[in-house]
């Protein structure tokens, strides 16, 4: 029997069973065998039953459940119960092994207390902040990694979808991380009659890219309007029987964001291409939640706190609550989340600030100490969690989760942004919005190049930004003067010549030439030039809007025809369009950061 079993079989609450070692920072197993009960091994959790796909993903094809027992993590945590059972079938190995032995091993190497022998003093509430770290997208990472330490339990949990290589294949440790984390208006489950579309197939109805910078120090959640007409770029989706299917995309008239899912049997994965075509940003993973997981995962933290600056009476969220400060959880909070015509403007926008502001709340508890030392909380958190979220199949495994949790736990919400996509109302249809093109391109730039939303920034981190600031500062070359050879490295084909034409009829760079495609891509546009070529260098950073750090100077003098050599990256859309990412976000847009507590209005 395992230790859940064993737990109810003897009246104990599972998660009581799991305790805080302070000296470790660890929550540990702590069974009292019954009299006369010796363990066995349990059979692996089944599938969760049940219609369906948590999420409301489409069923072409349907989210996949784990099956067997997980590959335990490869960090060496003896408080995580030992593996039972054999590997899951048909996954091939893992880069965690397992190891030897188990439990079985760990008693005969000596006599058993019953506790782990300590180990040196760690901070536990620094762990604590390390497991449920990057709560923010959609609480999956957060409690993912506290779901590791059972990860036997939770596993069979998961489920997923092919991400049909929309995505990067995986967020790494050394870049920014990006996850897309999709709220469909499915109406599957009891209680969800009375909300979204009756008809609805789930579409992309709550749709936030949640960006981490590269350091780790700060975050941006970017909300997505539903109602946004934009491209939706044709997807090619894996079905049941293993063959691909092309789905059309809209081609140039556009559609609302949110039919990138459910409409046309379209899948999360073609969501994430919608928001590469939209901001320039490929996604390394998606999550998509439905209405049971807001319920199932506030009831499971015992409430959310939010604040209302006046009475709302909503009849078609149910919402009714007076003035001042609630603990919402279960219906209410969905109530809350679906509630539109009764705060702000009544619109979809005014929606996503009280969701963004919901989300804030949502993350100050998650972090506060009574939901980190509680191990019951943790065991119910995790638990809904797990079940209530579909995620892509590169990350539906608690390890894989546990791992990714831990590359988001260092971000305070004090730098955390919930902003939203700049639009303007449709003039063509008043019930949809469009991209503000003065606004919307500055707000993907910076998250494209990773600049922070928030003045955090390390000390190391500015030593380096102003050392490239200094290759901007000094006299500039005479247009006329400035000798380039322009090359295509990863821009739209003809981009080369388009830069030509441009730098020559527009700008006076007549020293230049279209050397065609590069020997090699470059992941960004770069300038590399000789020091007795730096005016030159300015010159042409200025006019094309280059960044710092797109300046690559050599250590030799270059001859006095010699030319430049400016190599087009992906980043290059179109000539006369400035490269380098604003420092700044545009003025008036909405914003507000994660450690705030607002009341909806």
């Amino acid at each position: 029997m395992d230790a859940q079993g064993r737990g109810r079989d003897e009246g104990i609450d599972p998660a009581d069973q799991w305790v805080l070692n302070p000296d470790t920072g660890d929550y540990e197993l702590r069974l009292t065998p019954s009299k006369g009960r010796s363990a066995a091994p349990a059979s692996p959790r089944s599938s969760r039953s049940g219609s369906g796909t948590a999420g409301g993903a489409p069923a072409a094809p349907s989210p996949r459940r784990r099956s067997g027992t997980a590959t335990p993590p490869d960090d060496g945590r003896t408080s995580v119960p030992g593996q039972r059972g054999g590997r899951r079938s048909g996954r091939g190995d893992r880069d965690d092994a397992r190891q030897p032995g188990g439990r079985a091993a760990g008693r005969a190497a000596g006599p058993s207390t019953g506790r782990r022998r300590p180990k040196p003093k760690k901070s536990g509430k620094k762990k604590a902040l390390v497991w449920t770290g990057g709560v923010l997208a959609f609480l999956l990472v957060g409690v993912g990694t506290a779901g590791y330490l059972v990860y036997q339990h939770f596993n069979g949990n998961i489920a997923s979808v092919s991400s049909d290589g929309a995505g990067t294949g995986g967020f790494s440790k050394d870049r920014a991380i990006n996850i897309l984390v999709i709220g469909t208006d499915k109406r599957t489950g009891a209680g969800n009659e009375g909300y979204g579309d009756k008809e609805s197939v789930g579409h992309a109805d709550t749709t936030i890219l949640f960006h981490v910078s590269k350091d780790r120090t700060n975050a941006t959640a970017l909300s997505i309007p539903r109602d946004l007409i934009t491209a939706i770029p044709d997807c090619p989706t894996e079905q049941t029987d293993g063959s691909t299917k092309d789905i059309p995309g809209t081609g140039t008239e556009g559609a609302r964001f949110n039919t990138s899912l459910g409409q046309s049997d379209r899948t999360p994965s073609c969501t994430m291409r919608t928001v590469t075509e939209l901001t320039g940003m490929k996604a390394d993973h998606f999550m998509v939640a439905d209405f049971n997981a807001v319920k199932s995962l506030t009831s499971a933290v015992d409430g959310v706190e939010v604040c209302l600056a006046k009475d709302i009476k909503d009849e078609k969220s149910h919402l009714n609550l007076t003035k001042g400060e609630h603990t919402l959880q279960g219906e209410q909070a969905l109530s809350f989340l679906r509630t539109r015509y009764s705060v702000g403007f009544g619109s979809d926008l005014s929606r996503i600030e009280l969701q963004q502001q919901f989300l804030g709340s949502l993350m100050r508890k998650l972090k506060s100490n009574d939901t980190l030392t509680s191990p019951t909380k943790m065991w119910t958190l995790a638990d809904a969690a797990t079940k209530a979220l579909t995620v892509d199949d590169k990350i539906d495994d608690i390890n894989q989760l546990r791992k990714l949790g831990m590359e988001l736990a260092s971000v305070d919400p004090k730098n955390i942004t919930f902003t939203t996509v700049p639009v303007l109302d449709n003039p063509d249809d008043k019930a949809t919005v469009i991209l503000d093109e003065s606004k919307a391109p500055q707000v993907f730039s910076m998250m494209r190049e990773d600049v922070s939303f928030t003045a955090v920034e390390k000390q190391e981190k500015a030593a380096a930004k102003a050392e490239n600031a200094a290759k901007l500062k000094g006299e500039m070359a005479d247009p006329a003067d400035v000798r380039v050879d322009v090359f295509n490295g990863g821009a739209p084909a003809g981009s080369a010549q388009e830069a030509l034409d441009w730098l020559q009829n527009e700008e006076g760079v007549l020293k230049s030439a279209n050397q065609a495609n590069a020997p090699e891509k470059v992941a960004k546009t770069q300038l590399v030039y000789a020091p007795n070529q730096a005016d030159q260098a300015r010159r042409l950073a200025d006019l094309m809007g280059l960044s710092a750090s797109a300046l690559k100077p050599t250590t030799t003098d270059a001859g006095a025809t010699e030319p430049m050599v400016l190599t087009l990256g992906p980043d290059f859309k179109e000539a006369g369009t400035p490269l380098a990412a604003p420092e700044k976000a545009p003025k008036d847009i909405q914003q507000v950061q994660a450690d705030k507590a607002v009341c909806a209005k």
